[in-house]
């Protein structure tokens, strides 16, 4: 059997976000693979239009899992997708590993997560705008990705080295496979 990925969708979510490390995670050959979880079993629409039907809700998930992705959108700039909370609170609680995109990392900084682990977001100024309670403001460094302590956290613009930071985190592969995975799909066939 292999071991579960959740990953947090809702209407509007940036489905460009997950891809490149849910392709790799959820792969033939992966020990891994790929659920989605949501508020409720409704159909959730992408903010490209993908309609996507979630494996999960709140309510009634795997308490054994391996990691939590959280994506980004523009409904957390709004405070909606709060419910995820409860979720996280057990990952956490368990030492099951948390990933952030995006807006995503504002609803972590909101709830304390981010206060103790070197993590990154949109920017520092962004992010304590969005997040009136965070208080993790001298563990933000300015990187596309950054993981620590079992969460990774990475900003909208950093869906690939969010991917890299998961698949170095799970130890998918080993770190140079990762690197090169990473290299070719950064710069291409012609660099």
């Amino acid at each position: 059997m292999k071991n579960e990925i959740l990953v947090y969708v809702f209407d509007g979510y940036a489905d460009w976000e997950p891809a490149y490390v849910c392709s790799e995670l959820n792969r033939q050959d992966s020990p891994f693979q790929i659920k989605t979880i949501s508020l409720d079993k409704q159909p959730k629409k992408s903010m490209g239009g993908f309609c996507v039907l979630p494996d999960y809700d709140i309510s009634n998930y795997p308490k054994e899992f391996k990691l939590l992705i959280i994506l980004g959108g523009d409904s957390w700039l709004a405070g909606r997708n709060t419910e995820i909370l409860p979720v996280v609170d057990y990952a956490i609680r368990h030492q099951i590993s948390v990933a952030a995109i995006c807006a995503a990392t504002n609803f972590l900084a909101e709830n304390g997560y981010l206060d103790h682990v070197k993590h990154t977001g949109n920017s520092l100024e962004f992010m304590k705008k969005q997040a009136p309670h965070y208080r993790g403001e001298d563990f933000y460094v300015e990187e596309q990705a950054v993981s620590d302590g079992g969460i990774v956290t990475a900003n909208g613009t950093a869906a690939l080295e969010f991917a890299r930071e998961i698949l170095l985190l799970l130890n998918i592969k080993n770190p140079q496979e990762i690197e090169e995975w990473y290299h070719f799909n950064k710069v291409g066939f012609y660099h």
